[in-house]
């Protein structure tokens, strides 16, 4: 079987490094923070060309406090997409605010800024794009409604970690960016891990005292605050695996161009990057049509696959309380029912890839 995802290769590839470090941050005894947290904080924030980045224990965490440190709240509206995982919305409701959706661009999956302006009310007070599978959103047509509006932007970039725009990186693109560290993510810690990166001092400061119980010092609360702290253990893997993101990065494009090279005249959707864009490749995926019974197919082959998202946001069953119906963003719907996820990681070899398209190419002549 050929793995989706394989997390012992990159274990295998930096046990030498990995292990002596988390031994250390263990006989340290500093288990929440402490200075293994704070020196990767350091090296994140100048790896994504910002001045702060507060380490937090999940991405979701990351969404939730840059809301807060943008004064979202009760009443406020964030416009974001349907096609995220669901963490995006969930933190927009756990800010108390409502989660407005605008439909994705059909060649870059990422948000449609041509549909935003129609969302706009008197009640927005952000906008929250997502950049999907490791490719950037358009932040220059974003951040442009945004300065007419008024609006803080707060990036996604769960999936995105090393992206870039026009050469700057993701999370330097709006006013804060919310990465996730989870053991999958390109940069993936040794359990649960997420951060927030921003320029903004004030924000960032805020969100220091958030994420340690609204603490100023010990047992002064100077607000209402969460036990969101980054574990030391998870600082100390991440010191490690940021020595090898960009060598990582690199075998997941070069992964990609092989992909691109072999997949081009099937007949399915590939990822279309544009020129000024650097796509990570956190997902390889494709859209296929008559995407089930291929990736069955695929599955009796021996290649494990993904599928990024089956369900958008607007539709899942927890959030009909929003009042979306199917139709309501079809780009969205189409791509879900299309989407399928190759396997992608760094460590994958020429020959699996080979393998998986004379799979994908035999599947797609069979399907019904």
């Amino acid at each position: 079987m050929i793995p989706f995802l394989d997390l012992k290769a990159q274990y295998a590839a930096i046990k030498a490094e990995l292990e002596p470090a988390v031994l250390e941050a263990l006989a340290s005894t500093q288990y929440a923070l402490g200075p293994a947290v704070a020196a990767f904080e350091e090296r994140f924030a100048a790896y994504c060309g910002v001045k702060h980045a507060v380490a937090l224990n999940s991405g979701t965490s990351a969404l939730h406090l840059a809301l807060l440190a943008a004064g979202i709240g009760p009443g406020d509206e964030v416009i974001t997409v349907p096609m995220t995982f669901v963490a995006t919305t969930a933190a927009i409701t756990y800010a108390g605010a409502r989660p407005v959706f605008v439909d994705i661009d059909p060649a870059t999956w990422t948000m449609d800024p041509a549909r935003i302006e129609d969302a706009v009310t008197e009640r927005t007070k952000a906008i929250l794009p997502v950049h999907l599978h490791g490719l950037t959103a358009d932040m220059d047509a974003i951040n442009a409604v945004a300065r007419r509006h008024g609006l803080a932007v707060i990036e996604d970039a769960a999936q995105a970690h090393g992206a870039e725009d026009k050469g700057r990186r993701a999370g330097s693109l709006g006013d804060m960016g919310c990465f996730s560290f989870y053991p999958g993510k390109n940069l993936g810690a040794c359990g649960e891990g997420g951060a927030v990166v921003t320029d903004d001092p004030g924000k960032a400061a805020t969100m220091r005292i958030l994420r340690d119980w609204g603490q100023t010092e010990k047992y002064n609360h100077a607000l209402k605050g969460f036990n969101y702290r980054m574990d030391g253990l998870q600082g100390a893997a991440l010191g490690v695996k940021m020595r090898h993101i960009e060598a990582w990065t690199e075998g997941r494009r070069a992964n990609a161009d092989r992909y691109d090279r072999l997949l081009r005249g099937l007949g399915i959707g590939l990822p279309a990057p544009p020129a000024h864009c650097r796509h990570v490749y956190h997902v390889y995926a494709v859209r296929v049509r008559g995407r089930d019974a291929v990736q069955k197919a695929l599955s009796a082959a021996g290649v494990a696959t993904g599928i990024h998202y089956p369900v958008p946001v607007h539709l899942q069953p927890a959030h009909t309380d929003l009042g979306y119906k199917a139709g309501d963003f079809p780009v969205s719907e189409e791509a879900a029912r299309e989407f399928l996820s190759l396997p992608m990681f760094p460590e994958l070899t020429e020959g699996q890839i080979e393998a998986v398209a004379a799979a994908l190419a035999k599947a797609l002549e069979h399907r019904p």
